[in-house]
């Protein structure tokens, strides 16, 4: 019944909108310029042809197939409202001699956004008699798109939002394709991937202006664009390494593997292969770190994963080695292709291309966030029109969470893909970020300290981070704001640092300096410890202070012949016998805990105060917090 009535709208369009074309009627001059125009798409030249077949659609008005060529030359230049246009004059002209060409009319609608509009014209290409295998494929492949981006709408209003991609310009952009771009944590470098001439790719870098302006690229010298086969770079977030995929004769496991190289001051270092853990003798490629350097994301076509490419993620451990690369599973990877991951400056949220999911069409850009047990939950569109009916892919997105950069070939680019600018949407940004750098000193020395510097997220009580200093001790990271963080550091020889830095008031895109000193394990050394909570009036350890009891049994054990005294305190509230009593109590529930972990007994002390040793004044709440207090003291080392 509906196949009939597809029959009789189509003609009743045909009787009362369009006259019957006749080919053999159609000029001999628009014709001329019709197979000249022909010539010309035979090698790509669209532009070189869009002239020609105006010009035969001016020399005869009725030249249908001339309407729909010029539709469909606008289409593959992305002119999606100019192909539209034409598709419905060739319409207007033969319905029927149109009917088949529905299918791209529908592509072209939805190219504008106009998803309702393309479901129709998709739906009645679909009710056409005789379509071949290959054509009801492509149109109900259509169809799921179309009703993918109906129902992605309903869900997800714009609430105002307007998507402006703003071409970088003639600073960063050619004639060749660029993509796959990375920023350093403070927008100084953008680094990204230029196609050459020989069909290899070099590696660019720029400095950032403003959001939006950059300095004329240039190629990166030294070692990294030696190598004729190599391509998709990242760079760190403190700017000194580079992790690119490569095809290095003599340095491979197979097609293609991962790289890095270090910035040096003489400049990038030479690409060191990292190693069997991360490669295979399958293709790698589009790395990206995490900003904390300890875990790299790459895409891999290793055997043992979900579909074509996966994705995939190996640990750096403390000695700096590469773990085994993990799948990241089922709910990241699909039967299709997972590439181009990129791990924002909060380390919680994750972007990504996908052809295995539920999209607009080809390869779409995807979200995942962390879940509070640091597990990447389930993927959500971007949305259009972020992504299109095209192939979208290889975005970032800046520290700040507003701006992104991504790889489009929209209609004015230079020429291939281009980078561009936009202004994320609101309920796809990242976590809004800080910035906390400074140094690792010995206390007594004053001398920069090489050392793992780790947050907790004081909200879970679970690590966030493990950044690794320099040299000099100098560190640098970003970390999400509206939350408290502690700040632990250990160092073999000296008592572990800990330190509450809250978060929660501080404004965003803002750098913080923190030094910390680290107090040097000898005879008499002290410090306190931050997070030892008991219930008011109890000495039963709360549940968040084994984070912090474990640092303690970290250093006990790296330093074995460390003895040491637990002396708690308490503040004037109450009478003194309490909470002498108190103290000792607490003292000693924190001395029995290192017990249970293996310390020896014969190590350790414990002694309480009660409140005869205050650090603060007892006459306000902040002065009694800091004298409610459970302090380390070195016995013999």
């Amino acid at each position: 019944m509906r196949y009939c009535l597809v029959l009789l709208l189509l003609s009743f369009v045909t009787s009362t909108q369009s006259q019957v074309y006749r080919p053999e009627k159609v000029n001999q001059k628009a014709i001329k310029s019709y197979n000249k125009a022909m010539g010309y798409l035979s090698q790509d030249a669209f532009r070189e042809a869009i002239p020609l077949l105006q010009s035969s659609i001016a020399t005869d008005s009725n030249y249908v197939d001339a309407y729909l060529s010029l539709a469909g030359v606008y289409g593959e230049l992305k002119n999606y409202k100019e192909a539209a246009h034409y598709y419905e004059v060739a319409r207007a002209k033969d319905a029927n001699y149109f009917a088949r060409y529905y299918l791209s009319y529908s592509i072209n609608l939805a190219g504008m956004g106009r998803f309702e509009d393309a479901l129709s014209a998709i739906n009645l290409f679909l009710y056409l008699p005789h379509l071949d295998d290959v054509s009801i494929r492509s149109g109900f492949y259509r169809k799921k798109s179309y009703e993918f981006a109906l129902n992605y709408k309903a869900k997800h209003p714009d609430n105002g939002y307007v998507f402006n991609p703003i071409n970088l310009g003639d600073s960063i952009n050619s004639g060749r394709h660029e993509y796959l771009p990375t920023l350093s944590v403070d927008d100084s470098l953008l680094v990204f991937s230029r196609r050459n001439e020989t069909g290899g790719e070099d590696f660019y870098r720029s400095k950032m202006i403003d959001p939006i302006h950059f300095t004329n690229a240039e190629k990166i010298p030294g070692d990294l664009n030696m190598e004729t086969y190599k391509g998709a770079i990242t760079v760190s977030e403190d700017g000194d390494w580079m992790i690119f995929a490569g095809d290095i004769s003599g340095k491979t496991y197979g097609n293609y593997d991962l790289y890095i190289s270090y910035y040096t001051p003489k400049g990038w270092s030479e690409p060191e292969n990292l190693g069997p853990n991360v490669n295979s003798e399958f293709w790698e490629s589009t790395p990206c770190l995490s900003p904390d350097n300890r875990a790299l994301y790459f895409s891999s076509k290793r055997e043992g994963g979900y579909g074509g490419a996966d994705l995939y993620v190996s640990y750096r451990d403390v000695k700096g080695k590469w773990g085994p690369a993990i799948n990241m599973g089922s709910t990241i990877n699909t039967r299709g292709n997972e590439q181009a991951p990129f791990v924002h400056a909060d380390n919680q949220t994750l972007y990504y291309t996908s052809d295995g999911l539920p999209g607009y069409g080809g390869s779409d850009l995807f979200i995942a966030r962390k879940d509070s047990n640091g597990k990447w939950g389930a993927p959500e569109n971007l949305g259009y029109p972020i992504n299109t009916i095209e192939n979208d892919g290889s975005m970032m997105v800046a520290p700040n969470g507003m701006d992104a950069y991504y790889a489009s070939d929209r209609s004015d680019t230079r020429g291939g893909l281009d980078l561009y600018h936009f202004e994320l949407r609101a309920d796809i940004r990242p976590f809004k970020t800080v910035f906390i750098k400074g140094y690792v000193y010995d206390n007594k020395t004053k001398k920069g300290l090489p050392c793992n510097v780790e947050l907790i997220d004081n909200s879970t009580g679970k690590p966030l981070m493990l950044v690794q200093t320099d040299e000099t001790g100098f560190y640098f990271i970003t970390l999400p704001t509206g939350r408290d963080f502690t700040f632990n550091v250990n160092r073999r020889g000296y008592l572990f640092y800990s330190k509450v830095y809250s978060l929660t008031d501080k404004s965003p895109d803002s750098t913080y300096h923190e030094n910390i000193y680290l107090q040097p394990i000898e005879v008499n050394a002290s410090m306190v410890l931050q997070h030892i909570l008991f219930e008011t009036n109890d000495y039963k350890l709360k549940e968040s202070s084994k984070v912090e009891l474990d640092k303690v049994v970290q250093v006990l054990t790296d330093n074995p012949s460390l003895h040491i005294v637990i002396n708690g305190h308490t503040d004037n509230v109450g009478n003194n016998a309490a909470n002498l009593l108190l103290s000792t109590n607490r003292a000693k529930a924190v001395t029995s805990y290192f017990i249970e972990k293996g310390i020896a007994a014969d190590r350790l002390q414990y002694k309480g105060f009660g409140a005869t040793k205050p650090i603060a004044n007892n006459s306000t709440e902040e002065g009694r917090a800091m004298n409610r207090r459970t302090e380390l003291s070195v016995v013999s080392y």
